[in-house]
């Protein structure tokens, strides 16, 4: 586990095979935070660091519906289309047959962590262990 997201208390996990329905699976909250994808196999690999929530100017939130939930289960990636259809064909694709999504709440009542931030401090140091990004994550 990256320190920096051991101060976030509201956090929990959830496993997805490819023959699973994201949307009944995911057990992310509606809050604001990070989630972070790994490809379980003999190893676990990190191969995605994504966030969803804004900090205002006046230090309020700004947060879509849905929040973490809507975000892993609806977010788009590798097609103009949710990961509920695009994370099933990637994995097919790669031969991954079991991701573990981990998420934190890091804004909320308690903790005060800015969303984009905390994934950059992950995806920061994840660049600085392996000299490049988490295979799925295309740029930041």
């Amino acid at each position: 586990m990256y320190k920096e997201l051991k101060k976030f208390k509201v956090s929990d996990s959830f496993s997805f095979a490819t023959d699973d329905s994201l949307e009944q699976v995911c057990n992310a909250s509606e809050g604001s935070g990070v989630f972070l994808v790994y490809a379980v196999g003999e190893e676990k690999e990190l191969i995605m660091v994504g966030s969803t929530g804004t900090v205002q100017n006046d230090g309020s939130l700004k947060i879509k519906n849905g929040g973490l939930k809507e975000k892993i289960v609806e977010g788009h990636q590798f097609a103009k289309t949710g990961r509920k259809y695009s994370w099933p064909a990637q994995m097919s694709k790669e031969d991954i047959s079991l991701l573990e999504v981990v998420w934190y709440e890091t804004f909320n009542d308690k903790t005060k962590g800015i969303p984009t931030a905390v994934e950059a401090q992950v995806l920061q140091n994840f660049l600085d262990e392996n000299g490049r990004l988490p295979r799925w994550n295309v740029a930041f």
